[in-house]
């Protein structure tokens, strides 16, 4: 059995890194053959969290997916925050197609011609806009040029520079030597505790301070403990509000919320996740944890934190023995890494991200703890190459800025320099392949030649680059293809004439016409009635008719739906109502519209309950909702304007099978006396946020305007629509080629004009034996 091989807080089997290469060779060899996916491998897998309010994927993240897509973690790539790639090492390759000049608004407003797209793809997210697509793909710093090597393969890019004798100079061999030492070495000195503002015993300010008395000697197998706590800003100072302390395996021993003495001034949620109502109900004062605190820890226990001076001042305790990982991973002039720089380049693991509410001071303390473990087990040598090399990479990065400065008129440009500000370039993953051996493939509007410079091509077509494209992308691990609507169907009139017919119809959508009613119908009751259904918008009286009607506009489509397969017959404040959508040209696909969505392969085992009250929440949702068989998410909408949570809910089943029953169950269901309604979704997490920013917007366009803009996009619409399916047909013949376990990501960029910018779409999955993603 291959040993475990720890690299940057990974571990893989021994000589993964130099087999990888091999392996898709091989894979590649194997198709070429006319063969297979061998019994004996294993398929990569694809799993994101895309459902809620969690859809919008910035370039950032998308380089990170692709990054570790491409290179995998023997070339200290980590695995992106926002989804997980399982077996990247099985991967046949990756294969990005970006459809140039297109947004969200073109995907959907082509919806039924997208067929191959929307029935294969099982993850999709809202992409933000950017100002240089392309280049945001693969790093700012891109150089595309080939490397050449007097071997061929070099194994890691950290391999093909020569060690620097700048190491000698490095401040944590300055500090500790070379040779690995036992974790005594590493604790604070009390000279060192007291430059650094560490609670002393019989300091004059720490009067009143606890002493946990843990003073028998030390060894190097005492135990190792993380501690890391959140303070709120109070009339008195800083305060804690939470402990958390973790043994040296990981597991949390202590996760206490706790209330300050004084007055809260500022509950510092974005950094701490504290806020006024979660302190509320709490009982537990700080004379308490320190109690718990000074019992749990042995009388030899070593105290591990990030700048964990700040802690024991805040918690008023006094601990002789301390590692600071702030300062283990020391730094010239001073400086210090943050700890979630040094979780990410040391350990591969992301923390403290900008989607949770705060820190999480269990996490922060486990991770400062595996820092430190990594630092004993490795030893300092180790520890300063990892330091180097990223030193390195940026002067790297810094001598390509030069040369591609030097080469602009050659190639195309990588950053708008007169338009953006300067800022620090990303690493490119891209050199890294070819330090490897691989070279990317770049068709399209622009490609690599032969030097590796990128040329602008503009009179291909996209039948040539697809042609191109199934005889090139099997011989590459990595390809970036982009097809073309061409720049006469994206002038700025005609996107404003495609937004507004969009936005029409999802307002016709979520419109529905409730009646007749009586001349002194209760209104009230109406409005009970039909809000059951989902969130109302809007609610107005039709007085032109011979008899009243009722006008309801919903905030999402399945509550439409919902109102009219339920209430449409009904008897409704003392009237049989007929529910109804309105009939104009554009609604009369609907129905098919409806059955698409419906069968959409991202709404598989997800369906919409209606009728919740407004008080309940998403704690008392989960618990209502456990006993359904294989629930896996509960998706609580919010208005995206004032942040109260609508009377509606999205449940995320594993099984589609088990979506099928809940519905039979949840229909009729009583929940804290409120009737429920549900039916299958129709709208996924980011396009429910989409139809909620169209149907909300304010920059509808005056009359003669519109219409002309309108009437514009009318005259080129069927150009446009067969245009579109002749891409989806494109698209659908490349994937077909691809080998089993590939990452296919599909990219609608987003589109810029003077009538404002429309956001991207992003598809994603790894192809299966089936032709479909695998998730």
């Amino acid at each position: 059995m291959a040993k475990a091989v720890c690299v940057n807080g990974y571990k893989r089997p021994a000589g993964a890194a130099e087999d990888a290469g091999e392996g898709r060779a091989a894979r590649k060899r194997r198709k070429a053959d006319g063969g297979g996916r061998g019994p004996e491998e294993k398929s990569s897998r694809l799993t994101a969290a895309l459902f809620g309010e969690d859809c919008e994927i910035n370039h950032d993240q998308l380089y990170e997916l692709l990054k570790y897509a491409a290179l995998g973690k023997c070339h200290n790539a980590t695995q992106p925050s926002w989804c997980r790639i399982y077996h990247q090492s099985h991967l046949a390759g990756v294969v990005v197609i970006v459809l140039q000049e297109t947004s969200q608004l073109h995907f959907y407003k082509f919806y039924l011609q997208f067929k191959h797209l929307r029935k294969v793809f099982r993850h999709r997210f809202t992409l933000t806009t950017s100002a240089n697509f392309l280049a945001s793909l693969y790093g700012e710093g891109a150089n595309l040029k080939p490397q050449n090597t007097a071997q061929g393969l070099t194994s890691t890019s950290s391999e093909c520079v020569p060690k620097s004798s700048k190491l000698q100079c490095d401040p944590i061999l300055r500090k500790y030597g070379e040779k690995k030492r036992g974790l005594t070495s590493y604790t604070l000195t009390l000279e060192e505790q007291k430059k650094n503002d560490y609670p002393i015993k019989g300091s004059p300010g720490c009067k009143g301070y606890i002493y946990t008395e843990c003073d028998q000697q030390r060894t190097d197998s005492s135990p190792l403990f993380g501690l890391d706590c959140e303070m709120c800003l109070t009339a008195k100072g800083n305060e804690v509000t939470r402990v958390s302390l973790v043994d040296a395996q990981g597991q949390c021993l202590l996760n206490e919320l706790v209330k300050p003495e004084s007055t809260v001034v500022n509950y510092r949620t974005r950094f701490s996740g504290i806020t006024k109502k979660m302190l509320l109900p709490v009982k537990t004062r700080l004379p308490d944890i320190q109690t718990r605190l000074k019992k749990m820890l042995p009388h030899d226990a070593v105290l591990v934190g990030h700048s964990l001076n700040a802690d024991l001042q805040a918690l008023e305790m006094i601990h002789p023995s301390v590692i600071d990982t702030s300062l283990l991973f020391a730094r010239n002039e001073g400086r210090r890494f943050k700890l979630k720089f040094l979780a990410k380049a040391v350990l591969g693991k992301e923390i403290q991200c900008e989607q949770k509410l705060g820190h999480d001071p269990a996490e922060d303390a486990r991770a400062a703890l595996e820092l430190a473990q990594f630092f004993i087990e490795q030893g300092p040598a180790k520890v300063a190459e990892l330091n180097l090399e990223m030193l390195l990479m940026t002067e790297k990065l810094a001598e390509v800025s030069q040369n591609k400065a030097a080469l602009q008129p050659r190639r195309c440009r990588v950053q708008n320099q007169l338009n953006e500000p300067p800022h620090l370039s990303k690493p490119c993953f891209l050199d890294c392949l070819q330090m490897t051996g691989q070279k990317p493939l770049l068709l399209g509007r622009q490609e690599l030649d032969s030097s590796g410079l990128c040329q602008s091509n503009l009179s291909t077509s996209n039948k040539q680059i697809l042609q191109r494209a199934l005889e090139d992308v099997p011989l590459s691990t990595f390809s970036i293809i982009q097809f073309s609507l061409g720049p006469e169907y994206v002038a700025s009139h005609l996107l404003a004439g495609l937004c507004e017919k969009v936005r029409s119809k999802l307002t016709d959508m979520l419109t529905i016409y409730a009646g007749p009613f009586e001349e002194s119908f209760c209104l009230k009751s109406v409005k009970k009635e039909f809000g059951r259904c989902g969130p109302i918008q809007s609610l107005t009286v039709v007085t032109e008719t011979y008899q009243p009607y009722v006008c309801i506009q919903y905030e999402v489509l399945e509550a439409a739906q919902l109102a009219v397969e339920s209430l449409n017959g009904a008897e409704v404040a003392g009237s049989c109502i007929k529910v109804q959508r309105p009939v104009t040209a554009a609604m009369l696909d609907c129905d098919v519209l409806i059955k698409e969505l419906e069968l959409d392969v991202e709404n598989e085992g997800v369906i919409y309950v209606a009728g919740l009250k407004k008080s309940l929440t998403e704690a008392d949702l989960q618990e209502e909702f456990s006993q359904l068989k294989d629930l896996e998410t509960l998706f609580l909408p919010k208005d995206l304007q004032s942040g109260k949570h609508r009377n509606c809910c999205f449940l995320k089943f594993q099984k589609s099978q088990s979506a099928v029953d809940a519905l039979e169950v949840i229909n009729g269901w009583t929940v804290k006396g409120s009737k429920l309604r549900s039916r299958n979704a129709l709208a996924s997490g980011h396009l429910w946020r989409w139809i909620w920013q169209m149907n909300h917007s304010n920059e509808k366009q005056g009359g003669n305007i519109l219409c002309e803009k309108m009437e514009q996009a009318s005259d080129s619409e069927q150009d446009l629509r067969k245009k579109v399916k002749k891409l989806d047909h494109h698209i659908k013949k490349l994937y077909r080629s691809l080998q089993d376990n590939t990452l296919c990501v599909v990219l609608f960029p987003g589109v810029n004009s003077m009538h404002g910018s429309q956001s991207g779409l992003g598809l994603m999955g790894i192809k299966d034996d089936g032709g479909r993603s695998a998730c």
